[in-house]
Parts: structure tokens; C-alpha cells; sequence
């Protein structure tokens, strides 16, 4: 089964002149993949993984590009243009990705990038975009998420609290503001973790797990700038944690949980300049 909008493994079943065909079922049958997206030494009865969407005359074609966003994705997409059927995003095709105005929360200008979800509009078949992006969350389960889990980001909001982020395409969480600790960028995507499900069904995250998953991690890494810094690192159990965010990347807790358990191992120790390596 063909699935319009995503990626595909399909069959090439014939090659021509201008590219080569794919085998698109009952449904769309032959499939052309124009030849500048040929991949080199394939032949006839190779699976060949594209992604399947309407070129400017609304046939179905092939291409081996990969999109931003596939459909049932959300993304962070620059507007390129705007005419009278909408504003049309950059989604790393040749053709471009529509927001129609009726998807629009508000007006986009020319330049600027927007989280959008992309889907298949069940009226036209077209792939298009939207702006509502509340319409594409679910807020009724909590699907199989669970505490500890790592996940997939994306910063869809600021708020006064925090930052509001679409989990894994499905969902929406807070990522509060003291679990960040830096400025995150509208659209930006990073890894991160469920620290909490509310009774009332929202959803807490965090860009670390508690220290007592993280410090073995954690040791290794200061054993490991020590080493390449002769020995001594100049930060200690009473730093900023600005400093401490800066050189190792977590919280002044799981930094100071990290060089307890060195200090307990007689691997350090903690002076008013900094850590200090015991060698052997």
C-alpha cells in the first residue's frame, strides 16, 4: 500500500528516457521518478525508498529528496512566497508546501519560519500545511508514554512558565523553564525526557534524568576533562551553575551528585579552586 506524503520502498518496474517508473499498486500504478533522482547502478526490480507526493499538476510522483516533514509531522518551515491560494513553505523539495489560508492562525510574512503540521487534506488529497497546530495534538490519552522515557522535542511556544513542546509529533508538554537552563529558539528540536504525568493529564519534560541515572555518565566525562586538562578542572561543589552548565552541560545537582560519588571513590579532591585528580 502506497502511503502519500511518506516515504516508500517500492518496486522499479520499467526504465525510460526521461527516468524510471516504480510499481504503485492497484491503486496509483506506475509511479515515475524523474531522472535527476535516479539513484546510480539501480535497475529494474530494485526497491528503491522515495517519498511520494503531487507535483504542479497534481500527479502523484516520486522523489528521492527528503522532505522536512512528512505527513503527521509537525516542522519549523520558512515562508518562500504568498499569492491568493496561501503562503508557500520551503520544506526541502522542488515543490513547494502549501498553507492554505483557511489553516492560517494568522497572516505569515515572507521570511519568516512557522511551526506548522503537515497533512493530507481529505477534500483534495493535496499535501498542505497548517498553522493550528492544536487541531493535531491529542489531548483525549496519553498514548504509551512513560515516566523516563526519552522523547523527541520541538519548541512550538515561550510561555511565562516555560516552553511549550510538541512530543513526538502527538503531544504537547512544559518544559519549565529552571529544566532548560539556556534560551531555546522557536523551532528548535532537541532530545528530552517525561519527568511527570499530571492527574490532570499534562505532561512535565526535562532535558536530563534525575542524577542517580546520570552519574555514572556524568563521572566519566569529569574523569575525562581532568585527564586532558592535567588534572585539575576549576569548578567545585559551590560553582554557578551557569559555569557548570557551560562545561559539562548539566545541573549544578547531578554535577555535585558526580563528584561526591569521585570523591567517595578517592578518584578526587574537592579544594576551595576546584577538583583535583588522585593519581595512582
Amino acid at each position: 500500500m502506497i502511503h502519500i506524503g511518506k516515504i516508500n520502498s517500492l518496486r522499479m518496474v520499467k526504465e525510460v528516457d526521461f527516468g524510471v517508473y516504480l510499481d504503485g499498486g492497484e491503486t496509483h500504478g506506475e509511479i515515475l521518478l524523474p531522472i535527476r533522482y535516479v539513484p546510480k547502478d539501480c535497475k529494474v526490480d530494485d526497491d528503491i525508498d522515495v517519498f511520494i507526493y503531487f507535483d504542479s499538476e497534481d500527479r502523484i510522483i516520486a522523489t528521492t529528496e527528503t522532505p522536512y516533514a512528512q505527513v503527521g509531522e509537525f516542522a519549523f518551515l520558512k515562508v518562500v512566497a504568498i499569492n491568493n491560494a496561501g503562503a508557500f513553505l520551503d520544506w526541502g523539495l522542488m515543490k513547494d508546501l502549501l498553507l492554505p489560508y483557511d489553516e492560517q492562525t494568522h497572516r505569515p510574512e515572507v521570511g519568516k519560519s512557522y511551526v506548522v503540521y503537515v497533512f493530507q487534506d481529505s477534500a483534495t488529497a493535496r499535501i498542505v500545511a497548517s498553522t493550528k497546530i492544536r487541531d493535531f495534538l491529542d489531548d483525549e490519552s496519553l498514548g504509551d508514554f512513560k515516566v523516563g522515557q526519552e522523547v523527541e522535542l520541538l519548541n512550538a511556544n515561550k510561555t511565562d512558565l516555560g516552553y511549550q513542546m510538541i512530543i513526538n509529533h502527538t503531544h504537547i508538554g512544559l518544559l519549565h523553564q529552571h529544566e532548560a537552563m539556556r534560551t531555546i529558539k522557536h523551532g528548535e528540536r532537541l532530545k528530552g525526557f517525561i519527568q511527570n504525568i499530571r492527574d490532570d493529564r499534562k505532561i512535565d519534560l526535562c532535558l536530563h534524568l534525575q542524577a542517580s541515572d546520570k552519574t555514572d555518565e556524568i563521572t566519566d566525562l569529569i574523569l575525562y576533562k581532568l585527564k586532558t586538562s592535567g588534572g585539575f578542572l576549576a569548578l567545585h561543589d559551590k560553582s554557578e551553575p551557569k559555569a557548570i552548565q557551560a562545561a559539562f552541560g548539566v545541573s549544578k545537582k547531578m554535577f555535585k551528585k558526580a563528584i561526591g560519588s569521585l570523591y567517595k571513590q578517592k578518584l578526587i579532591t574537592i579544594q576551595d579552586d576546584g577538583i583535583h585528580s588522585i593519581k595512582d
